[in-house]
């Protein structure tokens, strides 16, 4: 399996809530912090933007809340390829404390082509990146859906 270190970064004290640990919206900011990372490591980033008015739109997320994250605390953002087509990056982060699992988060993004509104293929290159990076088994918490009926 193919796991990429991208980004730690430390808590930070205004994330946190009146019961002192990481507020539910501040887990996914690492996360994103992570995907810029991500993106430029595809070359699919900030300068390809520039370059190109193409972009990574998020059009799906899911977060699992898994532990609580309490100062002190660097949280080291794992990231997973878990598939990718012409138009479309389905990845995800595992967010790690003290090498404690404390949340993970899936990811579908589109390649939008700004100038144009709307969807784009995205370089050959770049697609055959993201292929070779892609995990031979996504793992056994991704692909869920909430719901309260019984399995």
């Amino acid at each position: 399996m193919t796991i990429f270190n991208f980004h730690s970064e430390p808590l930070q004290e205004a994330w946190l809530d009146h019961y002192g640990h990481l507020n539910e919206a501040y887990y996914l900011v690492p996360f994103s912090n992570a995907t810029w990372i991500m993106q430029d490591h595809f070359d699919i980033g900030t300068d390809y933007f520039d370059a190109t008015g193409c972009a990574i739109y998020t059009v799906e997320t899911h977060l699992r809340y898994l532990s609580d994250v309490r100062m002190p605390a660097t949280m080291d953002i794992e990231t997973l390829m878990l598939g990718s087509d012409a138009k479309r990056i389905w990845f995800a982060h595992r967010m790690l404390v003290d090498g404690r699992l404390c949340a993970t988060a899936e990811f579908m993004a589109l390649h939008y082509a700004t100038r144009e509104q709307r969807t784009a293929p995205m370089p050959d290159a770049v697609l055959a990146a993201l292929k070779a990076a892609e995990v031979d088994e996504p793992p056994d918490w991704v692909s869920r859906r909430i719901s309260l009926e019984r399995r």
